[in-house]
């Protein structure tokens, strides 16, 4: 054998001996996977462990993906995808660790298409919440069941153990009462029937702002989008968010792009009265089943970021061999559900001296139905802001206590991997001090104290009042700082 075909050889058998092994990695693997990505990708890549740790003392590690990893980059949207919830439902945790072993190579070989979508998006990858469900499940061997492990090691299942914001938003919207997404993640500090794993999530997600999200589970194939939880109490009713439309688009992008969620396949149940890719591969949650305390609900609801739940099939712990097949099914999607964090309307919210006014809000009205999305986000530290919008003309506000709101109206049409459409704003102060305790603003988004009375039927008057002295305060620590 020549010197050159034995250089050939050898670099054959060491990209082999490098490249991702489909198995089922275990904790201790897990880690060791993530590692050796960070070592081999290591100007585009941050490992890190949220902090706390779960009830058998574990940690929950996040690798981040960013042209500056370990940081915000203004104007850059944030991204996660969260996999093995429920520890026995383990797929997700395998793409996870797949997708960000081909991140970093195909980064490396200079992919144009993964080149573009890190220079563009910051991706925060757990491909574990629940580690200590994972080792439960796993232990069983092949006698694994439907429930072990599901849930943590305190038996809580964690995807019903998020703070329920569902019951105070449908009985405000009874009412007329705007949204207050933004101030409620302060009362669950002390709340101690979150789980460890849930807490530590929280503070994750209120730390960063996400702008899309997906968690991923098993038990069935479909894309589900929110409302989580219905409306009425019903066990079964089709629960519209204000941002339907967008989260349907959301749902059909990963769907459509799944190599069988959205066409004919073998359904799950021996009756096949959850056929979902008869509806598209795309389900309402609460249209399913009802589920309270979830986390794709509460992502919405207490901060900027839409979060979808992917089933990514009927086995709940697939054989090692059924892997790679899972793989080329879903890799197409999953590259195309992370580029949707680039749709809609993007930009920045400046005071009249070009400095950042984090905590605006930002309201969008559709121009062609002439409805408000009753759901808005706000600015990040940085100014910065990302409103994910379907194809469309729509008015877009951004108000700030202080401040005189602007309107610019938008056309939105979405391309694939492109950007977003930039729309900035520069407020100017308000010429009057009317506003300057904060009254108008506390009256315009809690409404007047008799409505918010009689609308909580003394259910959650604790909690409104909490909210409106908190959003006193915050307005008065903004004036003084």
């Amino acid at each position: 054998m020549g010197t050159l075909a034995a250089i050939v050889l050898a670099a054959g058998l060491v990209a082999a001996c490098q490249a991702f092994d489909f198995h089922h990695h275990n904790y201790e693997q897990m880690l060791e996977v993530m590692k050796k990505t960070q070592a081999s990708c290591p100007s585009i890549t941050k490992l890190y462990f949220l902090p706390g740790r779960t009830v058998e003392q574990r940690q929950l590690a996040v690798i981040q993906f960013s042209t500056s990893p370990g940081k915000h980059e203004p104007g850059k949207p944030e991204f996660k995808y969260v996999g093995n919830m429920h520890g026995n439902e383990v797929t997700g945790r395998e793409l996870l660790l797949k997708l960000m072993d081909e991140l970093c190579e195909k980064y490396k070989a200079g992919d144009p298409m993964v080149t573009k979508l890190i220079d563009s998006t910051s991706i925060h990858i757990m491909p574990s919440m629940n580690p200590d469900g994972w080792e439960a499940a796993n232990a069983l061997g092949a006698n694994k069941d439907w429930l072990t492990g599901r849930a943590n090691a305190e038996d809580i299942d964690l995807n019903r153990n998020f703070p329920d914001y569902n019951r105070i938003v449908y009985s405000r919207e009874a009412h007329h009462v705007k949204s207050m997404n933004d101030l409620w993640h302060h009362s669950i500090a002390n709340n101690d029937k979150l789980a460890p794993e849930t807490k530590m999530v929280i503070n994750w997600i209120m730390q960063i702002p996400f702008v899309l999200s997906a968690n991923m589970h098993n038990g069935d194939l479909v894309a589900n989008y929110p409302y989580d939880e219905s409306r009425s109490g019903a066990s079964k009713e089709y629960t519209d968010s204000p941002d339907d439309n967008t989260f349907r688009y959301l749902a059909e992008q990963y769907a459509n792009s799944h190599a069988t969620m959205s066409k004919p396949h073998e359904g799950c149940e021996a009756t096949s009265d959850d056929d979902f890719y008869k509806q598209g591969g795309i389900t309402n949650g609460a249209a399913w089943y009802s589920v309270a305390g979830g986390m794709q609900d509460f992502n919405y609801l207490s901060t900027n970021c839409f979060e979808i739940t992917l089933e990514l099939g009927c086995i709940k712990f697939p054989d090692n061999s059924a892997l790679p097949k899972e793989w080329a099914d879903n890799v197409k999607a999953l590259y195309t559900y992370m580029w949707q964090t680039h749709i809609g309307v993007k930009g920045f919210v400046l005071d009249a001296n070009n400095q950042p006014i984090s905590h605006a809000f930002i309201s969008a009205k559709n121009v062609t139905s002439g409805k408000e999305v009753r759901h808005n986000v706000s600015s990040a530290h940085d100014g910065d802001y990302w409103r994910l919008l379907t194809d469309g003309v729509y008015d877009i506000t951004a108000s700030a206590p202080g401040y005189e709101s602007v309107t610019h109206r938008v056309q939105v049409v979405n391309h694939p991997m492109q950007g977003a459409v930039v729309q900035n704003f520069t407020l100017p102060l308000k010429s009057s001090k009317s506003d300057e305790n904060g009254n108008n603003m506390v009256n315009e988004i809690m409404n007047d104290e008799n409505d918010n009375d009689k609308m909580a039927d003394g259910k959650y008057k604790k909690e409104i009042e909490e909210l409106r002295a908190m959003f006193k305060r915050m307005l008065r620590e903004e004036q003084d700082y």
